[in-house]
């Protein structure tokens, strides 16, 4: 035992949980975590430009790396601001702390209207993360980043927040750091293992749909082997593109019953580690289809479909056990030139349909090198891209999942970059949703963070717009934007910027941008383009 401060509790226990980097904005409230954070040589400290970039680039370094993210904020408006980026992590089952603080403990519940108070900061974050909980004692703290860690990474990961009042960071006590490890309590039912094994086998159109739990759990070996061994093709989620390589011959495109008819054809479908969302246009699995789903959060289990055999597991424990199981490859009917068949007639429907948006995203995806990661916002090309680019590796391709959120994208990629320094990171975004963060260009130049985004610009908020166009008889109202020059904003924060004249420019910007030591922002004007729920791609 040793005596410590609150503070010192909180920064041990994050060195030796593995934390590195932590993201946060200093205020009155945290600054002795702060000046102690300095005097420690194992984390790093960056504080962005506004409280939501602090979660989102901590959801960056998550979603890229398998660790838990680390962000930090003070009360009230500090922690109101990360919310959103919060709520983001809880919707892309994402392990983030958020570390916020909170005034004196003599305080609470008083409403004497003290710096940054809210009366119960905790309600905000119940419904957004896994666990929340308020330390009221430095002696608490041990055990609370114990369990905090083992919230975010065990089972369905998602985020978590703790509360740290003011005067606890200077409070001093004797304290043992935790030192083991809990181990989740999940078993794998043996007798559904078999029986999925043999629905699996005997399957002649064996499908395996992948969702994000395939990434989250680093289970894209096993399902690939597994996809292999039994001649099933892959479709994906958006959270689960690079569950297997878009270059597999078993790569089955978006996961999608409207439009891939791959989906239509099975008999079995195997759903991993997903929600299982059937899409607004499709009528749901057909009949005759068995069901076998996996997801580690109990809940999940038949919320969209009732499945014929529910597994409760980790995506990669289940698969590697379904794979020990199998004793022979299976009666499956597929091969090559069925799968490569099927995704010609869905590649010719999206070229006759939208040839502009295919050949921008291959421009994309021709440019970057396979081991690259790509995030993109909530925008037109974004839309596209989760059922137009091949992703050939996991945890190379970031969404903000159901949550949609709008702005995240650039800060979400400075965040990922600090993860993965040796790799090239991308943000795709439109004008709207970048000036959500563009001051965060200061943060990437500050902070050596070389980051590549690019900025399609339409000068409005275009998928409200095509509302508009569509429902209310062109009335554009609050949809028209006003923008900067972005090259120029970005050579003035001392980033690069180029201004492209037209988007068939962008493959060798963006190769060029590769080579520069320096963050990069590319400004592509944007063609006139549809949007999904505009066009049909049926086949």
């Amino acid at each position: 035992m040793a005596e410590m401060t609150g503070a010192e509790v909180l920064v041990n226990s994050l060195v030796q949980k593995g934390a590195d980097v932590i993201f946060g904005i200093p205020g009155i409230q945290i600054m002795e975590l702060v000046d102690t954070v300095s005097r420690t040589e194992e984390i790093r400290w960056i504080s962005p430009r506004h409280e939501q970039t602090t979660a989102y680039m901590a959801f960056g370094y998550s979603r890229t790396t398998g660790k838990t993210g680390v962000a930090m904020v003070v009360p009230g408006p500090g922690a109101l601001n990360a919310s959103a980026a919060i709520g983001t992590a809880y919707a892309a089952s994402t392990p983030l702390l958020l570390i916020a603080g909170q005034i004196n403990r003599n305080g609470l519940y008083k409403n004497r209207g003290v710096l940054h108070e809210v009366t119960e900061q905790l309600d905000v974050f119940r419904p957004i993360t896994k666990f929340c909980h308020r330390a009221m004692k430095t002696e608490e703290l041990p055990e609370l980043l114990e369990k905090a860690f083992f919230e975010t990474e065990s089972g369905r990961p998602r985020p978590v927040e703790i509360e740290i009042p003011w005067d606890l960071w200077k409070e001093k006590a004797d304290i043992e750091l935790k030192t083991e490890k809990r181990e989740p309590a999940q078993t794998l039912d043996v007798k559904q293992i078999m029986q999925a094994a043999g629905l699996l086998a005997n399957a002649h159109h064996p499908v395996i749909w992948a969702g994000g739990g395939v990434i989250t759990s680093d289970a894209s070996t096993e399902l690939t082997s597994l996809a292999e061994k039994i001649k099933a093709p892959v479709v994906m989620t958006p959270e689960g593109k690079g569950a297997i390589s878009g270059n597999n011959i078993l790569d089955g495109g978006v996961a999608n019953f409207a439009s891939n008819p791959i989906l239509r054809e099975a008999d079995v479908l195997l759903c991993v580690g997903s929600r299982f969302v059937m899409g607004p246009m499709s009528s749901g699995v057909p009949s005759g289809t068995k069901v076998i789903q996996i997801d580690a959060d109990t809940e999940e289990l038949g919320r969209n479909h009732k499945p014929e055999i529910g597994i409760i597991a980790d995506a990669r424990e289940a698969l590697s056990s379904i794979l020990d199981e199998l004793k022979e490859s299976g009666n499956s009917l597929w091969d090559g030139n069925a799968i490569n068949a099927i995704k010609d007639k869905i590649r010719s429907k999206q070229r006759e349909v939208i040839p502009i948006q295919m050949d921008i995203i291959q421009d994309i995806r021709d440019a970057l090198p396979g081991e690259s990661i790509l995030i993109p916002g909530v925008t037109n090309l974004g839309y596209w891209l989760p059922a137009l680019y091949p992703v050939l590796k996991p945890r190379t391709f970031l969404t903000s999942s159901y949550f949609g959120t709008l702005g995240y994208a650039f800060p979400t990629a400075l965040g990922a970059k600090i993860g993965n320094p040796d790799k090239p990171v991308v943000a795709v975004c439109g004008d709207g949703g970048f000036l959500f963060a563009s001051g965060e260009l200061a943060t990437a130049v500050q902070e050596g963070i070389n980051v590549i985004v690019i900025v399609f610009v339409d000068n409005a908020y275009g998928a409200c717009l095509s509302f508009q166009r569509r429902d209310y008889d062109n009335r554009a109202e609050g949809t028209r934007l006003k923008n900067p020059d972005f090259a120029a904003l970005a050579n003035s924060y001392g980033a690069k910027g180029v201004k492209l004249a037209h988007h068939s420019e962008l493959k060798a910007a963006l190769q060029a941008a590769l080579n520069e030591n320096t963050p990069v922002l590319i400004e592509v004007p944007q063609p006139d383009l549809p949007f999904p729920w505009e066009v049909s791609l049926a086949v």
